[in-house]
């Protein structure tokens, strides 16, 4: 293929917009190091792209997974789960130290009405104001 024109990509990926997503994707992709599945020819990442969009070489499905994986800030990782055996030692192991916990610390917190409440933020005195602000 010569050149690569939007017409010949628009035919694989309906969607302008998501084409420009893929193909950028795509080419950055491709200046990080990626394989190329088309001859370069001397054309730049983004043609490259369009032209291994256009020629089916890529799908864009997989375009879009890797689109989708690289905006992601969390990914959630899947944990195998514990046998059931681990579970319950687990369970018992918990009892016994919060048990201990609650020996050792006894927190006490002190409650204030709301009447002491306002007078304590009536109380406050104002910052002074300066010129800066």
């Amino acid at each position: 293929m010569a050149r690569v024109t939007v017409e010949d990509c628009i035919l694989k990926v309906p969607n302008r917009f998501e084409l420009v997503l893929l193909s950028a994707q795509r080419a950055r992709d491709i200046a990080g190091g990626g394989q190329l599945t088309v001859d370069r020819d001397n054309d730049k990442n983004p043609v490259v792209a369009l032209r291994e969009i256009a020629d089916e070489t890529l799908s864009p499905d997989d375009l879009k997974e890797d689109l989708i994986h690289s905006l992601q800030k969390h990914v959630e990782v899947d944990e195998p789960e514990a046998d059931g055996h681990d579970l319950i030692d687990q369970t018992e192991t918990a009892k016994v130290s919060t048990n201990a916990d609650a020996e050792e610390e006894n927190i006490t917190f002190d409650r204030m009405s709301e009447e002491e409440l306002l007078a304590g933020i009536e109380g406050l005195v104002a910052p002074e104001k300066s010129d800066d602000f």
